[in-house]
C-alpha cells in the first residue's frame, strides 16, 4: 500500500505532468503561427509524451487500489520574446519536473517502498533524455537559428520527430 505522503506526491505529479502537455501545445502553437511547423510538431509530440506520463503516473494509481484526483491547470502565459524562449523554457520545465521526480523518489527511498523507486527508475532514465533534447534543441538554435537557411533546416529537422508511445510497462 502507498503512504499518504506518496500518494499525495504522485497526485501532484500527474497534475505537472498535465500542466507540461499544456505548456508544450502553448510553444506548439505559438510556433505553428510563427511558420516554424517542426517546431510546432516537435512540440506537440512533447505534448503528447507528456500526457502519457501523467496517464502512467495514473495507472500506477489505480494499480494500488488509489482512485486519482485530478486538479485544475492553470494556463500558460502564451508570450514569448523569441523563437529561443520556448527552447530555453523548455530546459527549465524539465528540470522543474526532474526535481519534482527527484522528490517522489527519496520520499519513496527513504521509506522503504522499493516498488515505486523501482517505478519511478523508468522516470529518472527519461527526465536525463528530456533535458538533453532540451538542450540539444537549444545549442542548435544557438548555432543555426539567426540564420534564415539555418532556421529553416532545423525546422525541417524538428519536424521529422515522431509521436513513439513510452516503454514503461505498469
Amino acid at each position: 500500500m502507498l503512504s499518504d505522503k506518496i500518494t499525495k506526491l504522485i497526485h501532484e505529479q500527474i497534475n505537472k505532468e498535465f500542466y507540461s502537455a499544456y505548456l508544450y501545445l502553448d510553444f506548439a502553437n505559438y510556433y505553428n503561427v510563427s511558420g516554424l511547423t517542426g517546431f510546432y510538431n516537435w512540440f506537440l509530440v512533447q505534448a503528447q509524451e507528456e500526457r502519457d506520463h501523467a496517464m502512467l503516473f495514473t495507472k500506477y494509481l489505480l494499480n494500488n487500489s488509489i482512485a486519482p484526483k485530478y486538479m485544475p491547470l492553470e494556463a500558460p502565459t502564451g508570450k514569448y520574446a523569441d523563437f529561443n524562449a520556448p527552447l530555453l523554457g523548455s530546459l527549465e520545465h524539465e528540470r522543474f519536473i526532474t526535481a519534482s521526480i527527484y522528490d517522489i523518489y527519496a520520499e519513496a527511498s527513504s521509506t522503504h517502498d522499493f516498488k515505486t523507486t523501482q517505478f519511478l527508475d523508468w522516470f529518472v532514465k527519461e527526465q536525463g533524455e528530456e533535458e538533453m533534447n532540451s538542450e540539444d534543441n537549444i545549442r542548435k538554435f544557438e548555432l543555426y537559428g539567426k540564420d534564415s537557411k539555418g532556421l529553416y533546416m532545423l525546422d525541417a529537422e524538428l519536424g521529422a520527430r515522431i509521436y513513439a508511445p513510452p516503454t514503461l510497462i505498469i
